[in-house]
């Protein structure tokens, strides 16, 4: 198995030192990244009309192709906790040139400050969703990303979010990889299911997480089930999603190819 180091995401090295081999309670786990590089992996800032507001932009080619021209595009929604720039940190780079190592299709990832607003249209005019759906492909296509192949990739309030924009905006996105998406049994996801036919969903959610069971309820209430994702042990941490990255990067490959 390909070797892999810790990630530490707010703690210190000693609290590290000190849970190393050590679980107080099923389904907890330190974050893991993959022992490979980022390529070219960009933050900038660009001003979002659709927000109203400069945000950060960020951008990760795997290692190996170059600046990702004509590569395909996962647009990543952030969950409540991080932003685009926490990205770098949490090892999206990483991830990706690792599925390509694996036998995985390259793409590239791109992803913007989407702030706590549920990536919904909020009051006075601040839409992180038309800023997804409008603008992120527009930026991308200046770098020579190839926008007509796209999916969608977010986790906890970016999981939500990515559901909710694919039904805003039907056959948008070739599919969706939500990893424990903060959907609530009955909310606006499930009464818009039917939205989501044609789209290919991945939905992984951890069997000590308080969302799960609405998590399940949604892959029962898809129009199609879904063709990816697993309900294992973990909590709503990056320790849990750090261990799905690597099949949901996987699933937007494959979803990706021509």
């Amino acid at each position: 198995m390909r070797r892999r180091t810790f990630l530490a995401l707010g703690v210190t090295a000693g609290a590290a030192a000190g849970w190393a081999g050590y679980r107080s309670r099923p389904g907890d786990f330190d974050p893991v990244v993959p022992d490979a590089p980022a390529g070219d992996e960009r933050l900038e800032r660009r001003t979002s009309q659709a927000r109203g507001k400069p945000v950060d932009f960020y951008t990760a080619v795997p290692a190996g192709h170059g600046d990702g021209r004509g590569l395909p595009v996962c647009l990543v929604l952030h969950g409540a906790s991080k932003t685009a720039a926490d990205f770098p940190a949490l090892g999206f780079g990483r991830f990706l040139t690792d599925a390509v190592r694996r036998g995985s299709e390259p793409f590239v990832l791109a992803g913007a400050t989407g702030d706590r607003l549920n990536w919904r249209p909020a009051p006075g005019g601040d839409d992180p969703q038309r800023m997804v759906h409008e603008e992120l492909p527009r930026w991308c296509a200046e770098r020579g990303f190839d926008v007509s192949r796209t999916a969608l990739l977010g986790w906890s309030m970016g999981g939500y979010g990515s559901l909710l924009l694919a039904g805003t905006y039907p056959r948008s996105a070739r599919a969706v990889a939500a990893l424990s998406p903060a959907v609530r049994l009955g909310g606006e996801i499930f009464q818009n299911a039917e939205r989501l036919r044609g789209t290919r969903v991945g939905l992984w959610c951890g069997r000590q997480d308080g969302l799960v069971d609405d998590v399940r309820a949604l892959a029962e209430a898809l129009p199609e089930r879904p063709v990816a994702g697993s309900f294992t042990d973990g909590r709503h941490n990056f320790g849990y999603w750090s261990r799905c990255l690597p099949a949901a990067m996987d699933f937007v490959s494959e979803a990706l190819r021509r």
